[in-house]
């Protein structure tokens, strides 16, 4: 079991998480607040890199799954990268 040294977010990743943050906060400040934290707070609680389930679309990747989002992560080197977040509630077939 390898133990993760870093995460870091690629450009897709924060760029969604930032969708999803805007998206909120259209409705609620404080929910878009709440959304983000709980996206964040998840990931860094990545601990070793087989902590979660291989997704079940694109193995190649790790998922978890935090309110309506699917977070996919890989390993490189000890090293997490983010790779993309997107809702449950779509295709997730359509937004790859």
């Amino acid at each position: 079991m390898s133990k993760v040294r870093k995460v870091i977010w690629t450009n897709t990743a924060k760029d969604q998480l930032r969708t999803i943050y805007n998206y909120y906060k259209e409705k609620s400040l404080q929910g878009a607040i709440n959304v983000k934290n709980d996206i964040l707070s998840s990931t860094k609680n990545i601990h070793f890199i087989e902590q979660y389930q291989k997704d079940e679309i694109e193995p190649e990747y790790r998922r978890i799954i935090v309110r309506d989002y699917k977070i996919l992560y890989i390993e490189e080197n000890e090293i997490v990268y983010i790779a993309r977040i997107f809702s449950t509630k779509r295709d997730s077939v359509k937004q790859i």
